[in-house]
């Protein structure tokens, strides 16, 4: 409502200006014309009273409007110190937190370390055990493998004993066995027999 009537009032100004203005160029096309004094103290009382009604209007726009200007960028300036203010705030409560950060990074880089140096060494004790219990394994079925070879070769070796055993008698009883020494044997047998009960 008051920027309106300061706009009328502004507006009322400029054209009572631009009327000033109008009558002054009048007043001097009619001066050069008649070209008397009277003329020219008119025509000067008017340039005063139109440079006063300029300067009162001008005067009146910083008074009125120039205040309100500064003070709004008086409110902007401050309003921009305070959200800066609080900018280097938190960006300073931001360092802080790194800062603590990296001072606990490196005791967990070091605790980190000293974890993975204990389960490396229980990693490797770990599978130095399985190593050992498969060697162990491997050892025992590796026993158990020449202990199988070494009793079928036992019993082939047997076989072939008894094979050659057999050969052996067989060939020995070739020569020995001749026709009268089986028929003795074959009486022998039958004599056996006889005696035994039915």
């Amino acid at each position: 409502m008051r920027n309106r009537q300061n706009r009328r009032i502004g507006h009322r100004y400029v054209i009572a200006n631009i009327l000033l203005l109008f009558f002054c160029v009048a007043m001097r096309a009619h001066a050069a014309e008649g070209g008397d004094a009277a003329t020219e103290r008119a025509n000067d009382l008017f340039r005063w009273i139109n440079f006063a009604i300029v300067a009162a209007v001008l005067i009146w726009l910083f008074v009125k409007k120039l205040p309100a200007v500064f003070r709004g960028n008086a409110d902007k300036i401050s309003s921009a110190i305070t959200k800066a203010t609080a900018a280097k705030e938190e960006a300073e409560r931001q360092v802080r937190e790194a800062e603590a950060k990296l001072a606990n990074l490196q005791r967990e880089i070091a605790a980190l370390e000293a974890t993975a140096r204990r389960e490396a060494i229980e990693e490797g004790e770990r599978i130095r055990a399985l190593a050992q219990n498969d060697a162990k394994k491997v050892g025992i079925a590796a026993q158990a493998e020449i202990e199988a070879a070494e009793r079928a070769a036992r019993l082939e070796l047997k076989a072939l004993a008894a094979s050659l055993a057999v050969e052996g008698a067989e060939s020995l009883l070739a020569k020995q066995l001749t026709p009268a020494a089986q028929e003795t044997l074959l009486d022998t047998f039958v004599k056996s027999l006889e005696g035994r009960p039915n």
